[in-house]
């Protein structure tokens, strides 16, 4: 059976026997949190389990390498509504060791996008309309300074209160543990921080 013919068929099930009733929670996140991860499969449940956080606690906004790439983009789109219409509070950027982001090669990416089927002309169509598209696929090197950065664009925003701690942090993938980037509550005004 095709994966989506599967995955509808268990909705059927899941919908009938009223499985959703244990995941009900309110739109806005309990301890009032935004947390931007990388969309790696085995942060899924480790993530939120790691750091004592349940269903419904936190708004969690997921990409390539937990990275806050431009200031006008879906990410920080997304934590600007979280801020001003969620009641989101505190802000943290977790990225993790063995990210694939670390060690992903543009002109691999695009080679491969060849392989499947895009057109170079599509490519170069692109690339004459302004977009930077061998930049845009480019990983990063040192998965704390991405942190530090993503933290740097999203604190410094024209649209993001200047009360909102914006963390940093680094996931290790398999065992769960955390170590802190930046502390977002030392970059708070004074008035705020007491």
């Amino acid at each position: 059976m095709p994966l989506l013919n599967e995955m509808l068929e268990h909705n059927k099930v899941f919908v009938e026997t009223k499985a959703y009733e244990r995941f009900r929670t309110a739109k806005f996140p309990e301890k009032k949190l935004a947390i931007v991860a990388c969309m790696d499969t085995r942060l899924i449940e480790l993530l939120p389990n790691a750091l004592g956080l349940k269903h419904g606690d936190m708004k969690m906004i997921k990409n390539a390498g937990a990275v806050v790439v431009h200031p006008w983009g879906s990410v920080m789109r997304s934590l600007v509504v979280a801020v001003y219409a969620l009641r989101v509070r505190e802000i943290c950027i977790i990225a993790h060791d063995d990210c694939g982001m670390a060690t992903t090669d543009p002109a691999k990416v695009l080679q491969e996008a060849h392989n499947r089927g895009i057109s170079e002309q599509s490519m170069n169509t692109l690339r004459s309309a302004g977009v930077d598209i061998d930049n845009w696929l480019c990983g990063f090197g040192d998965v704390e300074n991405s942190v530090r950065n993503s933290v740097e664009l999203v604190r410094t925003h024209p649209l993001m209160p200047k009360d909102v701690p914006i963390h940093g942090c680094v996931i290790h993938p398999e065992t769960g543990a955390v170590r802190l980037v930046i502390d977002g509550y030392k970059a708070l005004p004074e008035a705020t921080s007491a």
